[in-house]
Parts: structure tokens; C-alpha cells; sequence
């Protein structure tokens, strides 16, 4: 893995007057200089460092934490404002360009904006875009499940509430009726994955609500995880079979495998029921 604009824990190989050396794997050893290094630092250390590119586009360690990591999405302040693009402030002593051809507007020194962190291909430097949907692909497969808790970055607003920035990798909608507090653009929130919808995308919640199971669901459940996850029971079976297997009503079966269903942990098939939670 290539560890330019990560933070990584990496071996030191050297230390001297002039600061410490670091094995960064494909980059080679790689400079840190003596104002980022701890005061007990030894050869053989494991120390956690970020590398990145400095003027003359040499790889350079160092132990600050930028606000925005390579693949990430955040929150930034523009510094300044040249004829190259605009420098944004992200923790570093050297501030990430974001290219005047990246800007999904012109940008104003002190302002905040919301910036995808990335490596240049055409010089591989880390740069910084506000184009954001350039770097969320909604139609890549993903693997989110209801319930996963997921990172969000609040983006934009809509009719039906706010659009969020889920994991760094895609878009989702916190609704609004939905939402009890105070949200603003560039806002950091941990939250959940609610609901899949047929077409991926993804509806979000901040309070993930735990439906409490009654009797009959809780046995539906002990009765699935102690049969391979699968009961040979749907809504045409006979309530004599029903009663036998799980002794309860087919009325109080129907209303709690909709309950179940509705949870998203089962799947209803042509010939029973089947688990499907985590």
C-alpha cells in the first residue's frame, strides 16, 4: 500500500541532529524532520507519522494530524487564495492545494468548504477538490447493511431533509422529520444506516430505534437460529402446523414475521421464512 497522504505506523531506520529517517515501504526512507520528532525517539521505534509531499516533491514525514487524509472528505478552511488555486488549512505546516479546475465554485480565503483529499496522477501530489459528487460513485455496489453504524459528513439540504457524505464513499439522506436537532453543512456526525433501498440507496438515522420483539417474534427467532436459520412456515400453512411447530396462532405468526420483516432481519420466501441478520 502506498503510504503517501496516510497515517501510518512506521519503523524509524535513522536519527540524528537534523531529525529521523522512516521505512515507508514503495516510497523508500523517508525524511522526518527534527521539529516533529518526540524527544526519546530510538532507532527501531514504531512512531505514527503522515507522509506527503513537500515543494521540490520529495516525500516528507511528519507527526502532526491533518484534519483530511487522502480518500476522505472534510470540512475546511480556505487560507489563501493564489494563482495556482486556493491553499486550504488542514493541520499541516504546508497547506493543501485545491486547483482553481477543482473548485465547484470560486473559492474566498476564510471561508469553509467542504473538500475531497486525493493524489494527482498528473504530478502525484495530495490534492484537494470541492467537486465532491466527482468522488462519490452511487452507482458502485456497496455493502451497507440496516443498522451499520457509518460515519457522516453533512453536504447539502434538500426538501425531504440532508444530504450526507456516508463512510467517505457515498451519498445518503437523513430526513428531516426524522431528525431532532440542530444539523449544519460540514457537521461530522456518527449515525446508521436505516434502510437499503431497492436501488442502493441508502436512508440514514442518527438514534438507531430497537423495535422491542414480543413473545412471538423472540420464539419465531430462537426457532430460526435453531433450525439453519430457515422455518418451512409462510402464510398459506396450515395453523394446526403452525400451532404444532411454534405454538402460536397463524394470526400472531403473521403479525410477527411482519414485524421481522419490516426489522429486515428475515426474508420471506416462496416456501418459509429465512434469517438474515447479522
Amino acid at each position: 500500500m502506498n503510504p503517501l497522504g496516510t497515517s501510518q505506523a512506521l519503523t524509524v531506520t535513522a536519527v540524528g541532529g537534523n531529525g529521523a529517517v522512516v521505512d515507508a515501504g514503495s516510497l523508500g526512507s523517508v525524511p522526518l524532520p527534527h521539529r516533529h520528532c518526540p524527544t526519546d525517539l530510538q532507532v527501531g521505534d514504531l512512531l505514527t507519522v503522515f507522509i506527503y509531499l513537500d515543494a521540490r516533491g520529495q516525500p516528507v514525514a511528519t507527526t502532526q494530524t491533518p484534519t483530511i487524509q487522502v480518500g476522505e472528505f472534510a470540512y475546511l478552511r480556505a487560507s489563501d487564495n493564489t494563482d495556482y488555486g486556493t491553499f486550504m488549512d488542514w493541520g499541516l505546516d504546508k497547506d493543501l492545494l485545491v486547483p482553481f479546475g477543482e473548485q465547484h465554485r470560486p473559492m474566498q480565503a476564510g471561508r469553509y468548504y467542504i473538500v475531497h483529499a486525493y493524489v494527482n496522477g498528473a504530478d502525484g501530489r495530495i490534492t484537494g477538490s470541492s467537486k465532491i459528487d466527482k468522488f462519490l460513485d452511487d452507482d458502485r455496489p456497496h455493502a451497507f447493511k440496516a443498522g451499520q453504524p457509518v460515519d457522516l459528513l453533512v453536504a447539502n439540504t434538500t426538501d425531504l431533509g440532508f444530504k450526507a457524505i456516508v463512510d467517505n464513499s457515498h451519498w445518503g439522506i437523513l430526513y428531516k422529520n426524522e431528525v431532532e436537532e440542530r444539523l449544519s453543512f460540514g457537521q461530522r456526525k456518527p449515525g446508521f444506516i436505516k434502510r437499503v433501498r431497492p436501488d442502493g440507496k441508502l436512508d440514514l438515522t442518527l438514534q438507531l430505534q430497537r423495535h422491542k420483539r414480543d413473545q412471538h417474534a423472540k420464539k419465531i427467532m430462537d426457532h430460526l437460529h435453531a433450525n439453519q436459520g430457515f422455518v418451512s412456515l409462510h402464510d398459506k400453512s396450515d395453523p394446526r402446523l403452525i400451532e404444532q411447530t411454534l405454538g402460536m396462532s397463524k394470526g400472531a405468526f403473521k403479525r410477527a414475521v411482519g414485524g421481522l420483516y419490516k426489522e429486515q432481519v428475515i426474508a420471506i420466501e416462496p416456501n418459509g421464512i429465512r434469517l438474515i441478520e447479522n
